[in-house]
């Protein structure tokens, strides 16, 4: 009979949350910048230098940015509680592995939501609570039903993250270039947990996935 978490891992996992919501999040990987755009001025939130955004257009990346920060978020909550109730050795470290990358994500969107003067969602304490509440119920169903819960919340990422391709101001390169190489990423976490054996879920669980992802994505654009 496989042995539930210890006490240092559930330490392990209050580390993770706390560092989640508080500190600030220190990406493994540079920020991506479009291929035009060079070193000096990748860090300026109007880039290329040729191009400004106006007022309405920073406020419309930054909501969209927010949004996509609070989906960060409770992507951590998600492989976070995913890896605490794991079964198998493997699946842990994958959910492990996977959040170090969304980690990067996190700090992406943070970063370019402060280039645009906007602010993070105040309800990112509610995110990762519910977020961690669902990946516990999935990770407890099982190793299979957990990894198949991953990659169908990538495959619906992905397509999230391609209708804010559609939205974001075509002048704004840099956010484009973040949300693009979130996609890429997403899809491949969908792939490899179907690889490791993730399971198929069930049409109603899909759509009441949809349906909460739905309140989250309407309620952070906001606030």
């Amino acid at each position: 009979m496989a042995k539930g978490p210890s006490l240092d891992t559930f330490i392990s996992a209050a580390d993770r949350a706390l560092r989640a919501l508080l500190a600030p999040p220190a990406a493994g990987r540079p920020v991506p910048t479009p291929p035009s755009v060079s070193a000096r001025d990748a860090s300026k939130a109007d880039t290329p230098p040729a191009v400004r955004l106006s007022d309405e257009q920073k406020r419309e990346s930054a909501a969209l940015m927010r949004v996509n920060h609070a989906g960060e978020v409770a992507a951590q909550a998600l492989y976070h509680a995913q890896a605490l109730f794991a079964r198998d050795p493997d699946v842990r470290e994958f959910m492990v592995h996977a959040a170090r990358e969304e980690t990067d994500h996190l700090a992406w969107c943070e970063t370019r939501i402060k280039e645009l003067g906007g602010q993070t969602s105040v309800l990112n304490p509610l995110w990762y609570a519910g977020s961690f509440g669902i990946g516990a119920l999935a990770a407890l169903l099982g190793d299979r039903a957990s990894l198949g819960f991953v990659a169908e919340t990538e495959r619906q990422v992905e397509g999230h993250l391609k209708g804010h391709l559609e939205r974001l101001p075509p002048e704004d390169v840099r956010s484009r270039a973040i949300v693009e190489a979130m996609c890429h990423d997403e899809a491949g976490h969908g792939r490899e947990a179907l690889n490791a054996g993730g399971a198929s879920l069930p049409g109603p669980v899909r759509e009441l996935m949809r349906r909460t992802a739905r309140v989250m994505t309407h309620t952070s654009y906001r606030f």
